[in-house]
């Protein structure tokens, strides 16, 4: 099966992640002040602001690595634009509950749907929608479908609630649907919007390194038997795996201020020690050995964050030019959960500095732990 016709769709507004550092100490102190009246006590906003920022400063992404951020959710003291109430913490220290969240989500998906088919006029035999952000029925993909009257020729498939990981099993799902018939296509859509999934009553470090890392981003690809004369991405093989006793290193759970993710700071700790035995195996699956393959083989690590890459780059024993395209996504864009790894293979197949016929190494994690590979051929 071949990846071709990537379609990347950046969601409605775009800052700075030096803007919106700012704006994250500024609105936590907000909602503490709300909660602090709420409770009859004093509060004393410049000392608490003053905290705030030094611990944002200590333990979140920076501008140095972290460049911008698109995101769906604002308030009137974030964007100059009309905007939603999601995080008015005048009232509601936590902001908006989620009905109001799922509301957005629902009207942004369609949005992105619209806008990534614009020019669309040929049905796909297949729609997989991929997403852990949101869960509306029908889905956005079900009325895309049903508002160009492709009911009877597409089928939707929905792949919900993987985390970061879900581009891989969502490549899993495409194959066996592409399977199915003779020139079949098969589209993958990604929707994430993890920006309506901020809590600003929650001050914890590990928060405020979540609310400094993810973003949103839409991506639309197709698999499909032939690329029709397009640049492509051959899938070699693909390998998954859960890692025994970290069920509790990574967590998105709902609740009723948003979805929340945990972070464990063994996390870093428990990818140094899986990485190459996954990788070995994942090779292993296209007849190929890591101690030969290794420095000929370009890498799109899921950029959980800096340090992620970090850790695979030093696990394997690779030179940053190898990790170079993952790091470049998340400067441009941040971590935006299963959206990410399709912009990686998307400027990976646009580079000159990826030749034709290498070999792309392919690694995202989730909650589970979940390790997932792709083993990918530019084409």
């Amino acid at each position: 099966m071949l990846l071709t016709s990537f379609r990347l769709l950046r969601p409605r507004y775009e800052t700075s992640q030096e803007e919106i550092l700012t704006w994250l100490a500024d609105v936590h102190c907000r909602a503490e002040a709300t909660a602090a009246r709420s409770a009859g006590e004093t509060f004393d906003p410049d000392a608490f602001l003053a905290r705030t920022r030094r611990l944002i400063r200590h333990v979140c992404c920076g501008s140095d690595r972290i460049a911008m951020r698109g995101y769906s959710a604002s308030d009137r003291e974030h964007a100059e634009t009309e905007a939603t109430a999601l995080y008015d913490v005048s009232q509601k220290p936590a902001g908006a509950g989620m009905s109001a969240r799922t509301d957005l989500y629902a009207r942004e998906v369609d949005i992105a749907f619209e806008r990534l088919y614009a020019d669309e006029t040929q049905a796909p035999d297949d729609l997989v929608h991929v997403t852990c952000t949101g869960y509306v029925s029908p889905s956005g993909a079900q009325r895309l479908v049903t508002s160009r009257a492709w009911g009877e020729r597409t089928r939707v498939t929905h792949a919900y609630h993987m985390g970061c990981y879900a581009s891989v099993p969502a490549l899993r799902i495409a194959s066996g649907l592409a399977r199915s018939g003779k020139d079949v296509r098969v589209d993958v859509v990604h929707t994430e919007l993890c920006s309506l999934h901020f809590d600003p009553s929650i001050h914890t470090p590990e928060q405020l390194v979540v609310q400094s890392l993810f973003a949103d981003g839409h991506a639309r690809y197709t698999l499909r038997s032939d690329a029709l004369g397009e640049p492509a991405l051959r899938i070699i093989a693909l390998h998954e795996v859960l890692s025994s006793g970290s069920e509790d290193a990574m967590q998105w759970r709902l609740g009723d201020n948003g979805m929340r993710m945990s972070l464990s700071r063994e996390l870093p700790a428990q990818l140094a020690r899986s990485i190459r035995p996954f990788v070995t195996e994942l090779l292993a699956k296209a007849g190929l050995d890591l101690a030969t393959e290794r420095t000929r083989c370009m890498f799109a690590i899921h950029p959980g964050g800096p340090k992620v890459i970090d850790v695979v780059r030093d696990a394997l024993e690779l030179d940053e030019r190898q990790v170079d395209a993952s790091r470049r996504v998340l400067r441009r864009f941040g971590n935006m959960s299963s959206a990410t790894l399709p912009h990686i293979w998307a400027d990976m197949l646009a580079s000159d500095e990826v030749a034709k016929g290498t070999t792309i190494v392919s690694v995202a994690f989730g909650p589970g732990l979940t390790f997932a590979g792709a083993l990918l051929r530019k084409e």
